[in-house]
């Protein structure tokens, strides 16, 4: 058996539409999460977050280095640090991190998210957001 590599190459205009892709789904997150009431599932809107910082990961990976996660998003974050080195502050790393940690519990549906919860994560989003737009 053979073992893929985590990173796929892409075209030079990729990042493009990650990018749009990236904005998209912030958007989304964000207007799901106003319209979600106290004690609702916010799982979808965790899901959205999650596939908005994919995202933003592959949108910056792929403009800087024409390469973007495949497959294992555990390993999305080291693939923006290889490709960044030092310019990918820690903080930004665990932001990145964290809200990837959410990704099969949000959309497997392990456990219930909080408005909370999600707004704390939509908040790390926001951030990284921020910064990853700062760099394309």
């Amino acid at each position: 058996m053979t073992r893929t590599s985590p990173r796929k190459k892409v075209d030079a205009l990729h990042w493009q539409g990650r990018s749009s892709a990236a904005q998209a789904y912030l958007e989304a997150a964000q207007q799901a999460y106003l319209l979600a009431e106290a004690r609702q599932n916010c799982n979808p809107v965790i899901s959205q977050i999650v596939l908005s910082a994919i995202a933003f990961g592959d949108s910056i990976t792929a403009r800087r280095a024409q390469v973007v996660n495949q497959q294992d998003h555990a390993q999305a974050s080291r693939l923006l640090r290889d490709v960044l080195g030092n310019l990918m502050p820690d903080g930004q790393e665990r932001r990145y991190r964290r809200i990837l940690s959410f990704k099969d519990e949000a959309q497997y549906g392990a456990r219930q998210a909080s408005r909370e919860e999600a707004g704390r994560l939509l908040a790390d989003l926001e951030a990284f957001a921020r910064w990853a737009q700062d760099l394309l």
